[in-house]
């Protein structure tokens, strides 16, 4: 199953969940590059850096609860960004809390295509819509 294509970012502040999301990535895909990301911030210094899309991830697994910027201050800043960034990229949105308004005002953003919980598993990745893009093109 390649429901992941060329490269992925996660945006977690917890090692140990980072590790576990790119284990089950690279067991249930094959992504030819996952970028790690400790933070929001330093995640949107990346895009940021950014002139085209040959480096940037097609899909985001973006933590909701981190300290300095939250997921959704993220998505807030990502909406700022240059359209070519916010056309490639799709989000999936992860939580370790039950706050079902967490979903909801998740979901009303654009690049967003998916709202799961944590722990990611094999169900969960098969959840996400298969991407739009089929590679990268300048």
């Amino acid at each position: 199953m390649n429901f992941i294509s060329q490269k992925v970012m996660i945006i977690d502040d917890t090692y140990i969940d980072r590790f576990v999301a790119e284990k089950l990535i690279r067991k249930y895909s094959s992504p030819e590059e996952i970028l790690s990301v400790e933070s929001a911030i330093d995640a949107l210094t990346f895009f940021r850096q950014q002139t085209d899309n040959t480096n940037l991830p097609e899909l985001i697994f973006l933590d909701i609860s981190m300290p300095e910027m939250d997921g959704f201050q993220f998505l807030e800043a990502f909406n700022q960004l240059p359209a070519f960034i916010k056309e490639y990229c799709r989000i999936v949105m992860l939580t370790s809390s039950l706050n079902t308004s967490d979903n909801e005002r998740a979901m009303t953003y654009t690049n967003v295509v998916r709202f799961l919980n944590k722990p990611l598993d094999e169900g969960k990745l098969k959840s996400i819509p298969m991407p739009v893009t089929t590679g990268h093109s300048k």
